[in-house]
């Protein structure tokens, strides 16, 4: 479980280095579009052979609920949160958080950074060794999502302060979210297993459609398509 907690730190605290870079050097919106998709694409393939394979080929039917589940969890709690103000929460441009409600935009931040978390540390339970194709999506994709969210805060007015105690608390959950990962995972029978895997896959998937893969496109332009299947083919590689 500690270890579990501990590859949860590293993905996570790839957030700090997307806002330090906000910070400090700018760079441009296409190349962090595109490294948005890059990252999107391997965790799809992450989704696909390392948790929907491994939960169907466990129990068809506890897969097949679990994902279901958790994609419309997810769903609804983006839903919820969005019609509270925390649509946008990921652009960069400062219209959409200036027009967002701040409890909203964190609780949304917040919920967005689970599934990928629970993942990491189900799939290190479950395969028995760091799955490197989430490591490196969620790695990948956090950086250009804390980056573009946090130069939006900034030009929302939120402090430097303010934005890296959003992040932080954002790490903090995620940590506590792969330590719970790979918990449930080691305590559940097999068929709730699968039905743990599955739900924490179908959620996944649909926070890169709604939130991450949107972005990505915007910034990235037509060649986000071309990045999301080579991130894809790298995720694949590493599975």
């Amino acid at each position: 479980m500690l270890e579990a907690a501990l590859w949860g730190l590293v993905t996570a605290g790839s957030l700090w280095v997307g806002a330090a870079l906000a910070v400090l050097a700018k760079p441009g919106s296409r190349w962090i579009g595109l490294a948005m998709a890059f990252g999107s694409g391997a965790l799809i393939a992450a989704v696909a052979y390392e948790l929907v394979f491994e939960a169907f080929e466990t129990d068809l039917v506890f897969a097949s609920s679990g994902f279901a589940a958790g994609a419309l969890t997810f769903y609804v709690g983006d839903w919820a949160i969005d019609r509270r103000g925390g649509h946008g929460r990921k652009s960069m441009g400062g219209e959409h958080q200036l027009a967002g409600n701040a409890n909203a935009i964190v609780l949304g931040t917040v919920l967005d950074g689970i599934p990928e978390s629970f993942v990491l540390g189900a799939s290190l339970l479950q395969s028995g060794i760091v799955p490197v194709a989430v490591v490196v999506g969620v790695f990948v994709s956090n950086v250009p999502e804390s980056l573009s969210g946090t130069t939006g805060l900034l030009e929302a007015g939120w402090t430097r302060g303010r934005i890296l105690a959003m992040w932080s608390s954002v790490v903090g959950v995620s940590v506590i979210a792969a330590a719970a990962g790979w918990l449930l995972l080691d305590r559940m029978p097999t068929a709730a297993g699968a039905f743990a895997l599955a739900f924490a896959a179908g959620a996944l998937l649909v926070m890169l459609a709604d939130t991450l893969m949107p972005e990505a496109f915007e910034l990235g332009g037509r060649e986000a398509g071309l990045l999301t299947a080579l991130g894809f083919s790298f995720g694949f590689a590493l599975s």
